[in-house]
């Protein structure tokens, strides 16, 4: 056990956390270079086309460092390559509960950013042993002494231990890979201990079943062994269990305290397998489970509603399909009047609702339309209790109403000095509280900002980018719910209510929100052959108007000369036949509507 090494390889987004994944894999020999492959460790299609990973993987590999205390021993590196969107903060925050050290890699050219700032804090909380790593030393604008002080500066973690390295080149990566051996702690020696492993991720396989990822905490496990999970009390038979190295490969020998692999046992149903759950032996069970994970906290909310030839139970099957191998979303049923039944989904951030709708569109193979995202609203009842919504169309009565809360979040954004007052301007504009700047360097600086989550969620991050010249970043975590004046916008189409337009806002932005989400609309719905009104509205007070005008036909083409009383009476005749047609007829709503709601109009 002593010559285990278990450890996360974190990052921010884009500094080369995959890249030098894959270098480890071939340094080690876990992989050959007939099979090489850029982001090995990335198995979807979405990650390698948007060069991110989405989901963590574990692989086993050895080595036998040439220099150091460990100098000549076979070390067994069990590591997880996990994701650097701050949209995917749980999945980093599982796989660090695995391991006892963390590798934290730094982009040369760019230096320490927010999401790097938020995954160091994340593993020195768990009392991680960090070894910092700035990577592409290789590339001509790279500073690599600066970013080591820099790191220095806000982490706290000596320049000095810094390691050098080129994931692309393979330079460094020596001295890296003795330097885990050498200075990551070995798992912790609880051998007399009963059974205990933690669950931190798994998949379903149609052939296998659910496939468990498990670190080992104490005692033995072996093929054969009858196995209770401690969370829901379910009990099964390992039927086979192995390692990552890096493909799943099956092993007879058993599985001692510190390890890392994955069993089957036969469970058909993924909702029988808890992530954060403890497994023990069912004959000598553990005294007590292991801390889990917290459930992770949804902040954005939508509707997907089943579009063109999709039925309403292939997209069931689809989002329950999906959900197995992602349980970081959540799903329910819901209905609207224009769009008919479909589903309420809950996302960690924008950019995880993005990647499950495409995921849903090319594995479900289903045709999709999406409401605007919103956040969760605490409302404070008349009757002094607190309920929570997800859509607008849920708010009760006014009448009932004595506040309605929203969520608000503390945003970190690491910027250049000369773009601090433009960010600033944006900031104010949603509604920021200023909290505090601190400095990072000579050039950058750390601005703090109190925001509502509902003004962030939609194109706060592009406005970022774009004011920073792609130089800016952020992060956010959320520090509760603050009332304030708000209300419920809700958009008429031909004077019926559209529940999935609806939207909250603040009373003194409601009106110009309105008008201009109006005339995105109109540019959005087609013309019809009947004259379409659309309207906001607050209660039953119409705060903005547009008219979309008809699909005019010359009906008086076929007169020439005449009497003018003949052109008029085939106008009368046409302007009769439009009303009955406005009656009766119904106004189709493309998908580009929903997401007009998110435009704020600036």
């Amino acid at each position: 056990m002593k010559n285990i090494r278990n450890f996360s390889i974190i990052a921010h987004i884009d500094h080369g956390k995959s890249t030098l994944a894959d270098r480890m894999l071939q340094r080690t020999g876990a992989i050959s270079e007939r099979d090489m492959t850029n982001q090995v460790l990335d198995g979807m299609d979405l990650e390698r086309e948007r060069g991110i990973t989405i989901k963590a993987s574990a692989v086993s590999v050895s080595h036998t460092p040439a220099t150091g205390a460990g100098k000549g021993t076979k070390f067994q590196l069990n590591f997880i390559d996990t994701p650097g969107h701050v949209d995917f903060h749980y999945e980093v925050s599982r796989a660090l509960t695995a391991c006892e050290g963390a590798i934290l890699v730094v982009d040369a050219t760019q230096g320490v950013e927010a999401q790097t700032v938020a995954n160091a804090y994340l593993a020195i909380n768990q009392n991680l042993e960090i070894i910092p790593v700035v990577n592409k030393i290789d590339l001509p604008s790279a500073r690599p002494e600066e970013v080591a002080l820099e790191i220095e500066q806000v982490l706290g973690i000596k320049a000095e231990s810094v390691i050098f390295v080129s994931a692309k080149t393979g330079q460094g990566l020596d001295e890296l890979l003795d330097a885990i051996c050498n200075r990551l702690p070995p798992p912790k020696d609880d051998l007399a201990q009963r059974t205990k492993a933690l669950i931190f991720d798994s998949e379903y396989d149609d052939y296998r079943g659910v496939v468990v990822y498990f670190r080992l905490f104490a005692g033995r496990l072996a093929l054969g062994d009858k196995i209770r999970m401690m969370g829901t009390g379910r009990s099964y038979s390992i039927t086979e269990m192995g390692k990552f190295t890096p493909r799943m490969t099956p092993q007879k020998t058993p599985f001692e305290a510190g390890e890392v692999g994955y069993f089957s046992a036969q469970i058909k149903a993924l909702d029988e397998v808890n992530i954060g759950d403890t497994v023990t032996l069912e004959n000598a069970p553990a005294p007590e489970a292991l801390p889990g994970y917290r459930e992770p906290q949804r902040m954005v909310f939508c509707d997907f509603y089943p579009v063109g030839d999709t039925q309403f139970d292939e997209l069931r099957d689809a989002i329950s399909r999906l959900h197995l191998n992602d349980a970081s979303f959540s799903y329910a049923p819901t209905s609207s009047e224009a769009l008919g039944f479909g589903f309420r989904c809950g996302f960690l951030g924008m950019l995880h609702m993005d990647i499950i709708q495409e995921r849903l569109e090319r594995e479900g193979n289903v045709g999709l339309v999406q409401t605007a995202p919103t956040v969760t609203y605490e409302i404070l009842k008349s009757d002094g209790t607190v309920i929570q919504i997800t859509n607008p169309a849920d708010l009760p009565d006014p009448s009932q109403i004595n506040e309605i809360r929203e969520p608000l979040v503390e945003v970190e954004i690491i910027t250049p000095n000369e773009y601090l007052g433009d960010l600033m301007k944006l900031c104010e504009s949603r509604r920021g509280r200023y909290v505090k700047q601190t400095f990072l360097s000579e050039t950058r600086q750390i601005l703090e900002y109190n925001l509502p989550l509902a003004e962030i969620i939609y194109d706060f991050y592009d406005k970022l980018k774009s004011i920073t010249h792609g130089y800016g970043t952020m992060d956010y975590r959320l520090t509760g719910f603050n009332s304030d004046d708000l209300v419920k916008m809700d958009i008429l189409v031909n004077g019926d209510k559209v529940d999935a337009l609806s939207l909250i806002v603040h009373r003194a932005r409601a009106e110009q929100r309105g008008r201009s989400l109006l005339v995105r609309l109109k540019k959005e719905i087609d013309r019809h052959l009947f004259e379409i009104p659309l309207q906001a509205a607050i209660g039953g007070k119409v705060i903005a108007r547009e008219t979309i005008k008809s699909v005019g036909k010359n009906v008086t083409a076929k007169c020439y000369g005449g009497d003018v009383s003949r052109k008029r009476k085939l106008l009368e005749k046409q302007k009769e036949g439009k009303k009955r047609m406005k009656r009766v007829g119904t106004v189709d709503i493309p998908q580009q509507a929903f997401m007009a709601v998110l435009d704020t109009g600036e």
